[in-house]
């Protein structure tokens, strides 16, 4: 019983040590103005809705629904494309060896390299392709981010997947893009929402492209946020700016409990078959 206690106890602390920043960032957008100044404490005197109210109200120079649209728009682009890619390219490295001793560490290295690097050249094709300023060209961009990871998660899933099941279809009269389609990719649906979960938070967070390639149309919301941080003028209005913090990472944090079963399944899967 008290050593019981004790662990619940050490789980309290530790998981308010490592959510201190979140519960703070929450707390001081629920605080008025004049209590995010002279009360520092995680208890406010009272609580207020207004820097929410604020942050959803559409001016001439601020829309969070624009930005928030953009994001989602753009996410989805960068997460499901590398998916729809990976998937047969997994499958052929898994099962042909196809590209496993170059094309495959070509890629995944990519992801090791510094994104700054490819802001001029990518600055350069975009303008002269007409994809700066568009959520189809920030898209393009995050899916290539995103496809290290893609392919690496779903080349694993496939490689945990018996080849004894594949050539049984095979036998059966099944080809290739039948046993894929009805075969493997049943089996490693897991492992896809993962790569869904997590290419879409990469692509959601992502900053330094959608700085670089949108100046309004296609502005994401985590260059949108920054706008709001002097949106009243006369320095940052710290209720307001936590409160857009609070809701541009609502969208990932909530892809992220719902799916959380589906990650856990696909983490534990090549630890249950080893």
């Amino acid at each position: 019983m008290v050593m019981n206690a004790i662990r619940w106890l050490v789980f309290a602390i530790a998981a308010l040590v490592m959510n201190f920043p979140v519960i703070a960032t929450i707390v001081t957008a629920l605080k008025t103005p004049a209590d995010v100044i002279s009360n520092a404490s995680l208890i406010p005197r009272a609580i207020t809705l207004d820097n929410f109210a604020a942050v959803f109200t559409v001016s001439e120079r601020l829309n969070i629904w624009k930005y928030l649209w953009n994001s989602l728009s753009a996410s989805l682009i960068g997460t499901i494309l590398p998916i729809l890619l990976c998937l047969p390219l997994a499958y052929a490295i898994a099962r042909r060896d196809f590209g496993r001793d170059l094309l495959l560490p070509l890629v995944v290295n990519l992801r090791a390299m510094p994104l700054i690097i490819f802001a001029i050249p990518l600055y350069m094709m975009y303008q002269t392709l007409g994809l700066l300023d568009t959520r189809f060209g920030l898209g393009l961009i995050l899916a290539v981010v995103n496809l290290p990871l893609a392919l690496v998660l779903l080349t694993n899933a496939v490689a945990e997947i018996p080849r004894e099941l594949d050539e049984a279809a095979g036998m059966d009269g099944a080809r290739t893009g039948r046993i894929l389609t009805r075969l493997t990719l049943p089996l490693i649906r897991p492992a896809i929402a993962t790569t869904f979960v997590f290419g879409f938070i990469t692509a959601w967070n992502e900053f330094l492209f959608g700085l670089m390639l949108t100046t309004s149309k296609a502005v994401p919301m985590t260059v949108g946020a920054s706008f709001f941080f002097s949106a009243g003028g006369g320095g940052v209005q710290w209720g307001v700016a936590a409160a857009v913090i609070v809701v541009a990472s609502a969208p990932p944090v909530i892809l992220g409990l719902i799916m959380y079963r589906q990650i856990g399944r696909s983490m534990l899967a090549g630890a249950v078959k080893g």
